[in-house]
Protein backbone atom coordinates (compact mmCIF):
# COMPACT_ATOMS: atom_id res chain seq x y z
CA UNK A 1 0.00 0.00 0.00
CA UNK A 2 2.76 2.70 1.45
CA UNK A 3 4.46 1.43 -2.46
CA UNK A 4 1.64 2.91 -4.52
CA UNK A 5 0.76 5.67 -2.74
CA UNK A 6 4.15 6.81 -3.57
CA UNK A 7 4.25 5.67 -6.93
CA UNK A 8 0.64 7.91 -7.04
CA UNK A 9 2.87 10.78 -5.07
CA UNK A 10 5.21 10.73 -7.55
CA UNK A 11 3.06 10.52 -10.99
CA UNK A 12 1.32 14.11 -9.23
CA UNK A 13 4.77 15.47 -8.85
CA UNK A 14 5.60 14.93 -12.45
CA UNK A 15 2.23 16.27 -13.70
CA UNK A 16 2.24 19.48 -11.79
CA UNK A 17 5.77 19.87 -12.68
CA UNK A 18 4.04 19.98 -16.50
CA UNK A 19 1.68 21.94 -15.67
CA UNK A 20 4.41 24.47 -14.53
CA UNK A 21 6.31 24.12 -17.73
CA UNK A 22 4.16 24.32 -20.03
CA UNK A 23 3.80 28.02 -21.51
CA UNK A 24 0.59 29.90 -21.72
CA UNK A 25 -1.76 29.54 -24.19
CA UNK A 26 -1.18 33.19 -25.81
CA UNK A 27 2.29 32.22 -26.54
CA UNK A 28 1.35 29.63 -28.85
CA UNK A 29 -0.65 31.92 -31.17
CA UNK A 30 0.64 32.00 -34.47
CA UNK A 31 1.57 35.47 -36.01
CA UNK A 32 -0.36 37.18 -37.22
CA UNK A 33 -3.70 36.48 -35.14
CA UNK A 34 -5.51 39.81 -35.49
CA UNK A 35 -5.36 42.40 -38.36
CA UNK A 36 -2.05 44.47 -39.03
CA UNK A 37 -2.48 48.06 -39.62
CA UNK A 38 0.07 49.58 -41.98
CA UNK A 39 0.39 53.35 -41.57
CA UNK A 40 1.07 55.12 -44.47
CA UNK A 41 2.43 58.71 -43.75
CA UNK A 42 0.70 60.49 -46.86
CA UNK A 43 -2.80 61.33 -47.95
CA UNK A 44 -4.99 58.96 -49.65
CA UNK A 45 -4.37 58.63 -53.44
CA UNK A 46 -0.47 59.14 -53.54
CA UNK A 47 1.66 56.80 -55.04
CA UNK A 48 2.73 55.36 -51.27
CA UNK A 49 -1.00 55.02 -50.47
CA UNK A 50 -2.08 53.08 -53.84
CA UNK A 51 1.19 50.69 -53.37
CA UNK A 52 -0.03 50.00 -49.69
CA UNK A 53 -3.50 49.33 -50.33
CA UNK A 54 -2.55 47.10 -53.47
CA UNK A 55 0.35 45.72 -51.85
CA UNK A 56 -1.74 45.19 -48.32
CA UNK A 57 -5.18 43.57 -50.34
CA UNK A 58 -2.53 40.68 -51.39
CA UNK A 59 -0.62 40.22 -48.21
CA UNK A 60 -3.91 40.13 -46.32
CA UNK A 61 -4.54 36.95 -48.64
CA UNK A 62 -1.38 35.41 -47.31
CA UNK A 63 -1.49 36.07 -43.74
CA UNK A 64 -4.85 34.90 -43.24
CA UNK A 65 -5.63 38.50 -41.70
CA UNK A 66 -6.90 41.80 -42.76
CA UNK A 67 -4.20 44.58 -43.65
CA UNK A 68 -6.02 47.98 -42.96
CA UNK A 69 -4.18 51.02 -44.15
CA UNK A 70 -3.78 53.99 -41.71
CA UNK A 71 -3.05 57.04 -43.59
CA UNK A 72 -1.05 59.48 -41.12
CA UNK A 73 0.04 62.48 -43.30
CA UNK A 74 1.40 65.76 -41.99
CA UNK A 75 4.92 67.28 -40.87
CA UNK A 76 6.68 65.96 -44.33
CA UNK A 77 5.62 62.32 -43.23
CA UNK A 78 6.68 62.77 -39.46
CA UNK A 79 3.33 62.41 -37.87
CA UNK A 80 2.54 58.49 -39.47
CA UNK A 81 6.49 57.73 -38.90
CA UNK A 82 6.81 58.98 -35.25
CA UNK A 83 3.62 57.15 -34.52
CA UNK A 84 5.05 53.90 -35.88
CA UNK A 85 8.08 54.09 -33.98
CA UNK A 86 6.11 54.40 -30.83
CA UNK A 87 4.33 51.17 -31.28
CA UNK A 88 4.72 47.95 -30.05
CA UNK A 89 7.59 45.99 -31.57
CA UNK A 90 4.81 43.17 -32.59
CA UNK A 91 4.45 43.14 -35.81
CA UNK A 92 0.76 44.68 -35.87
CA UNK A 93 1.70 47.80 -37.09
CA UNK A 94 4.38 48.52 -39.15
CA UNK A 95 4.93 51.49 -41.63
CA UNK A 96 5.05 52.23 -45.19
CA UNK A 97 8.97 54.19 -44.92
CA UNK A 98 9.97 55.71 -47.90
CA UNK A 99 13.23 58.09 -48.54
CA UNK A 100 11.35 61.01 -46.98
CA UNK A 101 10.29 59.03 -44.20
CA UNK A 102 13.50 57.33 -43.38
CA UNK A 103 16.09 59.84 -44.56
CA UNK A 104 15.76 62.86 -46.41
CA UNK A 105 12.82 64.22 -43.58
CA UNK A 106 15.00 62.95 -40.61
CA UNK A 107 18.24 64.72 -42.15
CA UNK A 108 16.32 68.13 -43.22
CA UNK A 109 14.11 68.25 -39.88
CA UNK A 110 13.96 67.78 -35.83
CA UNK A 111 11.51 65.09 -36.73
CA UNK A 112 11.23 62.92 -33.00
CA UNK A 113 12.75 59.56 -34.43
CA UNK A 114 15.20 57.92 -35.12
CA UNK A 115 15.70 56.28 -38.90
CA UNK A 116 17.84 53.80 -37.69
CA UNK A 117 17.47 53.45 -34.38
CA UNK A 118 13.66 53.28 -34.10
CA UNK A 119 12.77 51.24 -36.79
CA UNK A 120 13.30 47.51 -37.81
CA UNK A 121 13.58 47.24 -41.93
CA UNK A 122 11.38 44.40 -42.66
CA UNK A 123 11.39 44.50 -46.52
CA UNK A 124 11.60 46.72 -49.65
CA UNK A 125 8.56 47.05 -51.84
CA UNK A 126 9.57 48.88 -55.01
CA UNK A 127 11.38 52.28 -56.17
CA UNK A 128 10.13 54.80 -58.79
CA UNK A 129 13.16 56.56 -60.80
CA UNK A 130 13.05 60.49 -61.76
CA UNK A 131 14.06 61.20 -65.36
CA UNK A 132 15.76 64.77 -65.51
CA UNK A 133 13.37 66.51 -68.38
CA UNK A 134 13.63 69.32 -70.12
CA UNK A 135 11.37 72.17 -72.56
CA UNK A 136 12.03 71.31 -76.22
CA UNK A 137 13.71 74.30 -76.57
CA UNK A 138 16.33 74.13 -73.85
CA UNK A 139 19.90 73.68 -75.74
CA UNK A 140 21.19 70.71 -73.74
CA UNK A 141 20.47 67.60 -75.00
CA UNK A 142 22.58 65.23 -72.21
CA UNK A 143 23.59 66.08 -68.66
CA UNK A 144 26.87 66.82 -69.88
CA UNK A 145 25.15 69.91 -71.66
CA UNK A 146 23.74 70.81 -68.63
CA UNK A 147 26.74 70.62 -66.39
CA UNK A 148 28.60 72.56 -68.81
CA UNK A 149 26.10 75.38 -69.10
CA UNK A 150 25.89 75.44 -65.21
CA UNK A 151 29.54 75.51 -65.00
CA UNK A 152 29.36 78.86 -67.56
CA UNK A 153 26.24 80.42 -65.67
CA UNK A 154 27.05 79.49 -62.02
CA UNK A 155 23.67 79.58 -59.69
CA UNK A 156 21.55 80.98 -63.34
CA UNK A 157 20.47 77.73 -64.38
CA UNK A 158 17.03 77.06 -62.88
CA UNK A 159 15.33 73.47 -62.35
CA UNK A 160 11.68 73.13 -60.55
CA UNK A 161 11.09 71.14 -57.85
CA UNK A 162 8.06 70.08 -56.05
CA UNK A 163 9.12 71.60 -53.03
CA UNK A 164 12.15 72.36 -50.29
CA UNK A 165 12.83 69.14 -49.49
CA UNK A 166 11.07 66.65 -51.78
CA UNK A 167 13.10 64.05 -53.29
CA UNK A 168 12.93 65.89 -57.41
CA UNK A 169 14.78 68.79 -55.22
CA UNK A 170 17.38 66.58 -53.47
CA UNK A 171 18.03 64.96 -56.87
CA UNK A 172 19.49 68.32 -58.33
CA UNK A 173 21.34 68.93 -54.89
CA UNK A 174 23.11 65.70 -55.64
CA UNK A 175 23.79 66.10 -59.13
CA UNK A 176 25.34 69.95 -58.41
CA UNK A 177 27.25 68.26 -55.71
CA UNK A 178 28.63 65.36 -57.94
CA UNK A 179 29.06 67.37 -60.46
CA UNK A 180 30.44 70.15 -59.05
CA UNK A 181 28.11 72.83 -60.51
CA UNK A 182 25.70 75.36 -58.77
CA UNK A 183 22.19 75.22 -59.84
CA UNK A 184 19.19 77.48 -59.03
CA UNK A 185 16.31 75.66 -56.90
CA UNK A 186 12.63 76.88 -58.22
CA UNK A 187 10.22 74.92 -55.57
CA UNK A 188 6.42 74.84 -55.96
CA UNK A 189 3.70 73.31 -54.12
CA UNK A 190 3.52 69.81 -55.76
CA UNK A 191 4.99 68.14 -58.84
CA UNK A 192 1.93 68.97 -60.82
CA UNK A 193 2.66 72.69 -61.34
CA UNK A 194 6.09 72.55 -61.25
CA UNK A 195 6.05 69.97 -64.27
CA UNK A 196 3.42 72.76 -65.54
CA UNK A 197 5.76 75.47 -65.55
CA UNK A 198 8.53 73.08 -67.03
CA UNK A 199 5.99 72.27 -69.83
CA UNK A 200 5.42 76.18 -70.65
CA UNK A 201 8.78 76.41 -70.74
CA UNK A 202 9.10 79.15 -67.50
CA UNK A 203 11.56 76.79 -66.01
CA UNK A 204 13.99 74.84 -68.18
CA UNK A 205 14.61 71.56 -65.93
CA UNK A 206 13.07 69.75 -63.38
CA UNK A 207 13.65 66.12 -61.52
CA UNK A 208 10.27 64.33 -62.14
CA UNK A 209 8.89 60.79 -61.36
CA UNK A 210 9.27 58.64 -64.57
CA UNK A 211 5.25 57.36 -64.38
CA UNK A 212 4.44 61.27 -64.99
CA UNK A 213 7.18 62.62 -67.15
CA UNK A 214 6.67 59.98 -70.05
CA UNK A 215 3.93 60.93 -71.75
CA UNK A 216 5.18 64.53 -71.95
CA UNK A 217 8.27 63.07 -73.27
CA UNK A 218 6.18 60.47 -75.52
CA UNK A 219 4.07 63.37 -77.35
CA UNK A 220 6.91 65.83 -77.54
CA UNK A 221 6.25 68.04 -75.20
CA UNK A 222 9.42 67.88 -72.92
CA UNK A 223 12.64 65.99 -73.84
CA UNK A 224 14.35 63.35 -71.45
CA UNK A 225 18.08 64.01 -70.68
CA UNK A 226 18.82 60.84 -68.57
CA UNK A 227 16.92 58.70 -65.84
CA UNK A 228 18.60 58.57 -62.49
CA UNK A 229 17.45 54.50 -61.72
CA UNK A 230 20.93 52.37 -62.16
CA UNK A 231 19.81 50.82 -65.13
CA UNK A 232 17.21 52.39 -68.21
CA UNK A 233 13.66 52.56 -67.16
CA UNK A 234 11.40 50.44 -69.32
CA UNK A 235 9.34 53.31 -70.34
CA UNK A 236 12.26 55.17 -71.31
CA UNK A 237 14.60 52.55 -72.69
CA UNK A 238 16.37 54.97 -75.16
CA UNK A 239 17.14 57.33 -72.31
CA UNK A 240 20.36 56.81 -70.63
CA UNK A 241 21.07 57.03 -66.92
CA UNK A 242 22.82 59.67 -65.28
CA UNK A 243 25.67 57.30 -64.66
CA UNK A 244 26.28 56.75 -68.25
CA UNK A 245 26.10 59.65 -68.85
CA UNK A 246 29.42 60.08 -66.45
CA UNK A 247 28.55 60.96 -63.38
CA UNK A 248 29.75 57.45 -61.51
CA UNK A 249 27.33 56.46 -58.45
CA UNK A 250 24.62 59.16 -59.22
CA UNK A 251 20.94 57.01 -58.37
CA UNK A 252 18.21 58.45 -57.80
CA UNK A 253 14.82 57.35 -56.72
CA UNK A 254 11.42 57.66 -54.60
CA UNK A 255 11.82 54.11 -53.00
CA UNK A 256 8.90 52.28 -50.90
CA UNK A 257 9.64 49.64 -47.86
CA UNK A 258 7.89 48.12 -45.28
CA UNK A 259 9.43 49.21 -41.49
CA UNK A 260 7.83 47.73 -37.60
CA UNK A 261 8.85 49.59 -34.33
CA UNK A 262 12.51 48.65 -33.38
CA UNK A 263 12.82 45.64 -31.63
CA UNK A 264 10.94 43.54 -33.73
CA UNK A 265 11.79 39.52 -33.33
CA UNK A 266 13.17 38.06 -35.99
CA UNK A 267 11.00 35.12 -36.75
CA UNK A 268 7.99 37.90 -37.08
CA UNK A 269 10.22 39.73 -39.29
CA UNK A 270 11.46 37.31 -41.85
CA UNK A 271 7.79 36.12 -41.99
CA UNK A 272 6.58 39.46 -43.01
CA UNK A 273 9.85 39.54 -45.52
CA UNK A 274 8.89 36.72 -47.02
CA UNK A 275 4.96 36.88 -47.26
CA UNK A 276 5.90 40.80 -49.11
CA UNK A 277 8.65 39.30 -51.17
CA UNK A 278 5.87 36.32 -51.90
CA UNK A 279 3.79 39.12 -52.91
CA UNK A 280 6.23 41.04 -55.38
CA UNK A 281 6.11 38.12 -57.34
CA UNK A 282 2.75 37.72 -58.46
CA UNK A 283 2.78 38.34 -61.93
CA UNK A 284 -0.85 40.37 -61.37
CA UNK A 285 1.46 42.41 -58.64
CA UNK A 286 4.05 43.14 -61.11
CA UNK A 287 1.74 44.67 -63.99
CA UNK A 288 0.20 46.80 -61.44
CA UNK A 289 3.56 48.00 -60.34
CA UNK A 290 4.50 48.47 -64.14
CA UNK A 291 1.40 50.80 -64.50
CA UNK A 292 2.22 52.72 -61.63
CA UNK A 293 5.74 53.26 -63.14
CA UNK A 294 7.33 51.14 -60.30
CA UNK A 295 10.08 48.42 -60.08
CA UNK A 296 9.57 45.65 -57.82
CA UNK A 297 12.87 45.68 -55.30
CA UNK A 298 13.43 42.40 -53.60
CA UNK A 299 15.71 41.63 -51.00
CA UNK A 300 16.20 39.82 -47.30
CA UNK A 301 15.79 42.03 -44.08
CA UNK A 302 18.99 42.05 -43.74
CA UNK A 303 19.76 43.24 -47.09
CA UNK A 304 17.19 45.95 -47.03
CA UNK A 305 18.54 47.45 -43.69
CA UNK A 306 21.86 47.16 -44.77
CA UNK A 307 20.13 49.37 -48.08
CA UNK A 308 18.27 51.99 -45.72
CA UNK A 309 21.44 52.43 -43.56
CA UNK A 310 23.14 53.65 -46.76
CA UNK A 311 20.35 55.97 -47.43
CA UNK A 312 20.19 57.84 -44.09
CA UNK A 313 23.99 58.54 -44.41
CA UNK A 314 23.79 59.39 -48.14
CA UNK A 315 21.06 61.82 -48.28
CA UNK A 316 22.18 63.20 -44.51
CA UNK A 317 25.74 64.26 -46.62
CA UNK A 318 23.61 65.85 -49.61
CA UNK A 319 21.43 67.49 -47.11
CA UNK A 320 24.55 68.89 -44.83
CA UNK A 321 26.41 70.04 -48.09
CA UNK A 322 23.37 71.87 -49.46
CA UNK A 323 22.80 73.49 -46.02
CA UNK A 324 19.34 72.42 -45.63
CA UNK A 325 19.39 71.15 -42.42
CA UNK A 326 17.21 73.00 -40.15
Amino acid sequence: MNRLLKILGDCLLVAAGAVVLAPPLHAQAAYPSRPVTLVVPYPAGGSADILARTVGQKLAERLGQPVVVDNRAGAGTAIGAKFVAGAPADGYTLLMGTVSSQAINPAMNKVGYDPLKDFTPVAPLASIPFVLVAHPSFAARSVADVVAQAKARPGELSYASAGLGTSNHLAGELLASAAGIKLLHVPYKGSAPALNDVVAGHVPLMFDLQATAAPYVQSGRLKALAVTGRTRSALLPEVPTVIESGLAGYEVAAWFGVFAPAGLAKPVRDHLNAEITAVLRMHDMQKRLQELGAEPEQAGADAFSSFAHGEVGKWAAVVKNAGLAQ
